[in-house]
C-alpha cells in the first residue's frame, strides 16, 4: 500500500459526444445517501455513542489525563487544554454538531475513553471523512481502537456513500501507518494546505471506496473475531497483513 502505484479512477473513461474523455455515468442513477444519524454503533469491543458532555464527559477528561505529557493531541488543532473545566467546555461546544458529527468510544467496560467524528459531510457527492481522533492511553492499540474505525466506515457506505476520506498532518507517522493498516489508499501530499497551532500543515490524503470496502469489509471482521486473538489477548494475524493482501487482490 505505502509507496505503491498511484491510485486511478475505477473502469476506463467514456469518451463523449465530442470524442473526450469522461467518467462513466453511475449504474443504477446516482442519489445522495442521508445524512449520517446521530445514533450508536455497537460492536463486539466498543461502541460509539453520539458525544453527551454531560454524560461522557468526565471520564473523557479523567482518560485523557493519563496522558500527563499531552502528546496525543500534537497534530490536532486544539488541546491539550490549560484545564479540565476547559476540555469539558470544548466538549460540551462539539457535542450536537450536525458537522463535525462527534461519537464517545465506550469500551467493553463502558467506560468512555476517545472521541471520533464524521466531518466534511457531503451527501451530493457521497462523500464522509472520518477525523477528530482522539485516543486516550487507555484506547491506543486496542481491537476497540480499530473496531471504532471499522464501524464508522461501515456505517457510511452502508448509508450509500461512495468514498471515506481519512486526512493527517504529513508528519503523523502513526496516523498515516493506521489508514493504511485499514485499508485505505494514500493518494497524496497538499502542500502548505492548513495552519494548525501556527505551523504549517502538510496534509497527506486517504481514500477509501464502497468497492474497496467489498473487499475489505470481510478482513475487518475476522481481524476482529474473538479467534483472532490467544488468551493474552495478543493478535494472531495482523489486520495490515489481510488488508494488504485485500488490497492487492
Amino acid at each position: 500500500m505505502n509507496g505503491g502505484p498511484e491510485p486511478r479512477g475505477d473502469g476506463p473513461p467514456v469518451i463523449n459526444g465530442h470524442g473526450q474523455p469522461v467518467g462513466a455515468d453511475l449504474a443504477p442513477p446516482w442519489q445522495p445517501p442521508p445524512w449520517p444519524p446521530r445514533e450508536p454503533l455497537q460492536g463486539r469491543w466498543c461502541t460509539l455513542e453520539p458525544l453527551d458532555a454531560h454524560r461522557h464527559g468526565p471520564s473523557l477528561v479523567e482518560a485523557a489525563a493519563a496522558e500527563p505529557t499531552g502528546a496525543s493531541w500534537t497534530y490536532l488543532p486544539y488541546g491539550p487544554f490549560a484545564s479540565p473545566q476547559a476540555h469539558l467546555d470544548w466538549l460540551r461546544d462539539m457535542a450536537g454538531k450536525p458537522d463535525p458529527q462527534f461519537f464517545a468510544i465506550v469500551d467493553a467496560a463502558g467506560c468512555p475513553v476517545g472521541v471520533a467524528a464524521y466531518m466534511r459531510i457531503e451527501p451530493r457527492h457521497g462523500v464522509i471523512e472520518i477525523g477528530h481522533l482522539y485516543f486516550s492511553p487507555a484506547l491506543q492499540r486496542t481491537p476497540a481502537a480499530t473496531e471504532a474505525l471499522s464501524l464508522l466506515i461501515g456505517r457510511a457506505i452502508e448509508l450509500g456513500y461512495r468514498r471515506v476520506e481519512w486526512k493527517c498532518d504529513s508528519h503523523n507517522a502513526p496516523s498515516r501507518r493506521a489508514a493504511e493498516r485499514l485499508g485505505f489508499r494514500f493518494e497524496g501530499i497538499f502542500r502548505q494546505h492548513m495552519v494548525i497551532k501556527g505551523r504549517n500543515r502538510d496534509t497527506a490524503w486517504f481514500g477509501l471506496t464502497d468497492g474497496d470496502w467489498a473487499r475489505l469489509r470481510p478482513v475487518h471482521q475476522r481481524w476482529l473475531s474473538a479467534d483472532n486473538f490467544d488468551a493474552q489477548g495478543r493478535q494472531r494475524t495482523a489486520l495490515s497483513t489481510l488488508t494488504r493482501a485485500a488490497c492487492a487482490g
